[in-house]
C-alpha cells in the first residue's frame, strides 16, 4: 500500500498490518467532544496515516458488537477537536452505521442496520474533495450508500482505522482491505 501507518492510542493487543489488522480495545476508550453528554474523550484507538488533498479511504470491518457504544470503523482527524469518524456502533440493541462530525463539538448521526448481524461485512467508505467530506457504506459487498455530506478542512490530515469500547475494554474488531488513494468520482449518485 505504501502508506506509513502509527498508532494514536495504541489499543490492549493487535496483530496484522494495513491489509488485515484485529485488536483489542482498552477500557472506556472513546472520541468525543462535549455535545450532550458534557465530556471531552480523546483515548479511543486509531491506525492512521498522514493525508493532503483529495482522497478516498476504505475498509471492510466486522466486530464483536454486544455493548452499548461498542464501534469500528474509519477516522479523518486533524487534532482532538477536529474529526470525523465513521463506521458500526451498537446502541438500542442494534448495529448502526454512525458518523461522528467534530469541529470542536461532536454531532452524532446513524443509520439503523435493520438485520445486520456481527458476522456481516461492513464496507465504510470516506472521501474528501476540497472542503467537503462523502461518507459511504455497503453491506456485504452491495453498492454503496451515502450516509452523510460534510463540510471539513482541506489541509493536512490523517486517515486510518478507530475502534472504541466507552463502555467496557476487550471489544474485538477486525479491518480488511484497508485503501487510502485516488478520490473516487465525485459524482454523489453512481
Amino acid at each position: 500500500m505504501g502508506n506509513l501507518f502509527g498508532w494514536l492510542n495504541e489499543p490492549a493487543a493487535f496483530s496484522g498490518d494495513a491489509d488485515e489488522l484485529h485488536f483489542a480495545t482498552k477500557e472506556k476508550t472513546d472520541f468525543w467532544q462535549q455535545t450532550f453528554y458534557g465530556f471531552e474523550r480523546d483515548n479511543g484507538h486509531a491506525y492512521l496515516t498522514r493525508v493532503s488533498g483529495d482522497f478516498t479511504a476504505s475498509v471492510t470491518v466486522c466486530g464483536d458488537y454486544q455493548q452499548l457504544y461498542d464501534q469500528a470503523g474509519l477516522m479523518l482527524r486533524i487534532d482532538s477537536h477536529h474529526w470525523i469518524k465513521t463506521g458500526i456502533e451498537y446502541t438500542d440493541g442494534l448495529m448502526h452505521f454512525s458518523v461522528v462530525v467534530t469541529n470542536r463539538t461532536s454531532d452524532w448521526s446513524v443509520i439503523p442496520l435493520h438485520g445486520s448481524s456481527i458476522k456481516d461485512q461492513i464496507g465504510v467508505r470516506l472521501t474528501r474533495h476540497g472542503d467537503a467530506v462523502r461518507v459511504q457504506f455497503s453491506v456485504n459487498g452491495a453498492a454503496w450508500r451515502l450516509a452523510r455530506l460534510a463540510p471539513f478542512s482541506s489541509g493536512d490530515a490523517s486517515v486510518g482505522i478507530m475502534a472504541c469500547s466507552p463502555e467496557r475494554g476487550g471489544f474485538e474488531a477486525t479491518f480488511r482491505g484497508l485503501t487510502v488513494g485516488s478520490a473516487v468520482s465525485r459524482n454523489l449518485h453512481d
